[in-house]
């Protein structure tokens, strides 16, 4: 396949396999296709998509019983192993007055051994200012979960977001993964509004879509691994 054959095929929102990233970039997985066991591998999680306000949206949501702790599913790209490079993706949760977790995950080996970077949608506006400054948040499972982060290093590896997205609505998230670090930037700020060191003991495996016991809507997903 020549090089504008590959072109035309990243252009409808099809995976590239990962012989064409020496030639394209960026890979934008099709999320219409979220059905398909070719593109994707969703695990413990159901899912729907559908147009929305023009484009195309997947909600996707976690089995299992969400009162007895963190619930996760994930819906990861088939065909590509990320290690480093930058993941695009819009996402919408639930609200201000009802939880949700929704965010990106990389280096997965499986449900249970992961990175991942998540929001709060619920502490975006909150009055309290120590509410505020978690919403957004770095994990590496199984060790490194939300709660030892906040209790052995408190404010280090989550943070308030800036600019403050609408808790009800759509907003873009860009997280920059290199061999050590994590950036993230939410909309159009040049600055991130949370750098960490990576924890993980493996830098790289499968990326894609990550919820944690409530629903959680994603967009225009666009992964661009670094050469």
């Amino acid at each position: 396949m020549n090089r504008l054959s590959w072109g035309l095929l990243l252009s409808v929102g099809s995976v590239c396999v990962p012989e064409c990233f020496a030639e394209q970039r960026s890979v934008t997985p099709d999320l219409a296709r979220i059905n398909d066991g070719k593109v994707w591998n969703v695990v413990n999680a159901s899912y729907t998509t559908a147009m929305e306000d023009g484009k195309r949206v997947v909600r996707l949501a976690p089995k299992g019983d969400a009162d007895v702790g963190s619930i996760i599913g994930l819906a990861l790209v088939e065909g590509l192993n990320f290690t480093e490079g930058t993941i695009d993706v819009d996402l919408k949760g639930k609200g201000g007055r009802q939880t949700s977790f929704v965010g990106v995950a990389f280096s997965v080996a499986d449900g249970n051994t992961f990175e991942a970077v998540y929001f709060r949608p619920f502490n975006f506006k909150r009055d309290d200012k120590a509410f505020r400054a978690r919403a957004v948040q770095y994990v590496a499972w199984p060790e490194n979960t939300w709660e030892k982060l906040r209790k052995v290093k408190p404010g280090v590896f989550e943070s308030a977001v800036n600019p403050v997205p609408d808790p009800a609505g759509w907003f873009h998230a860009r997280v920059d993964v290199t061999k050590k670090k994590v950036s993230v930037f939410v909309d159009d700020a040049k600055e991130p509004c949370l750098v960490v060191n990576r924890l993980a003991s493996r830098d790289s495996g499968k990326v894609g879509l990550w919820v944690d016991s409530r629903d959680g809507a994603f967009a225009n997903l666009k992964i661009s691994p670094a050469r």
